[in-house]
């Protein structure tokens, strides 16, 4: 019927004028932005940033410049150069680390690809989206120390994931653990087996009788 879909719209209009008074839910309210300020739901996802563990982000840094983000992303908008020489992490333990990781955000897409893929959960999709600049170049190309952020922070914006992936993280290292512990007390039994071995030829011959020439 001709103006059917003029009706639909009507109603639709008067549905939502209604409700703005009787319905809390669908009630359509004016957000004075920037004094106010909607709260951001957990799987809002805006441009990546870089987790660490500690307090010093250079230390604790996840990322080791493996560059499959690099590798992967879509837009190519991820520069990486990884480091020659290893440093100590936040536990102590020897690591490559990125010299350089830039990502420019004039040209991400938002696309979690990076996210997918890294190995080491070190590249995360951040909620902040107040990122405008009067510089169009370098104010665009986000380095490793504004993209380093923390677990505590991560753990903030998205709580769920986050803690599904501290859980997983704890498992594969008390794994780890368990099968190294496992591999130092094959290797100490071997070491002690084959010193058993050495030994049992040296004490046969010292025990023997020793033989008079008289009685030849």
């Amino acid at each position: 019927m001709l103006g059917t879909g003029l009706v639909k719209g009507f109603v639709e209009t008067a549905r939502n004028f209604v409700g703005t008074y009787t319905d809390s839910e669908a009630r359509l309210t004016t957000v004075e932005y920037p004094e106010e300020r909607l709260p951001l739901q957990e799987a809002t996802r805006q441009f990546p940033f870089l987790v660490f563990d500690g307090q010093d982000w250079q230390a604790g840094m996840r990322c080791v410049a493996c560059q499959i983000c690099e590798k992967e992303c879509p837009p190519q908008c991820i520069y990486i150069t990884k480091s020659k020489d290893k440093k100590p992490d936040y536990i102590g333990k020897p690591q490559f680390y990125p010299a350089v990781f830039d990502i420019d955000i004039s040209v991400c897409i938002g696309c979690l690809i990076n996210k997918e893929v890294c190995p080491f959960e070190a590249i995360k999709m951040d909620q902040e989206y107040e990122l405008s600049s009067t510089d169009r170049f370098d104010g665009l190309l986000v380095r490793k120390d504004r993209l380093s952020k923390s677990n505590e922070y991560y753990h903030k914006i998205h709580p769920t994931e986050a803690g599904e992936v501290d859980e997983r993280l704890a498992a594969e290292k008390a794994k780890a653990e368990v099968k190294a512990k496992a591999e130092a007390e094959a290797k100490a039994k071997a070491a002690a087996e084959a010193k058993a071995k050495a030994q049992a030829p040296v004490e046969s011959a010292g025990g023997a009788t020793p033989v008079a020439s008289g009685d030849v």
